[in-house]
């Protein structure tokens, strides 16, 4: 493939990676400058595309890349490494929400309440709770994502309902 037909396979796509884009980024912003980064990325690269593959699946692998990374850097930039002695910023609470004794009465309310529901709500819940993602744990728990979707709403009903008169 001659630089000419390549430059014109990757305009052509462009409307189908920027599609692709903003389904990974859900931002218009963002969907335009992983476009703009996966254009470049092909276009330093064209020399490592082999004719006889498929182009849009090529260019589709190097803007899911691009994303993956972007996000990687993102999470370890956000991350926050405790270097003093006795992990003294990790153990330090970071709030007073859980020091007064109403607090800690909603807080002993609400695990009651998320205790009591059967084992296929309370699972899905307690792992969202505590940080993971929905796709995530319906990998881990064998189920389909909306399913697990469902699960989290309705114990997030369940607790609204239950503690009405704590709010």
């Amino acid at each position: 493939m001659n630089s000419a037909t390549f430059t014109k396979a990757l305009v052509g796509a462009q409307d189908d990676l920027l599609r692709f884009a903003y389904k990974l980024t859900a931002d218009y912003e963002d969907a335009n400058d992983l476009l703009q980064e996966t254009s470049l990325k092909a276009l330093d690269n064209e020399d490592k595309y082999m004719p006889e593959t498929n182009f849009k699946g090529w260019v589709y692998t190097i803007m899911r890349n691009i994303f993956i990374n972007n996000y990687r850097k993102m999470m370890r930039d956000q991350t926050f490494v405790d270097h003093t002695e006795n992990q003294y910023h990790l153990n330090t609470p970071n709030d007073n929400l859980f020091e007064s004794t109403e607090a800690n009465y909603d807080l002993k309310e609400m695990r009651r309440i998320v205790n009591a529901l059967p084992k296929e709500y309370r699972v899905p819940f307690s792992m969202h709770v505590t940080g993971y993602k929905y796709r995530e744990i319906a990998e881990k728990l064998d189920l389909p994502l909306g399913t697990v979707k469902s699960r989290i709403f309705f114990t997030r009903q369940k607790l609204q309902r239950e503690l009405k008169d704590f709010l």
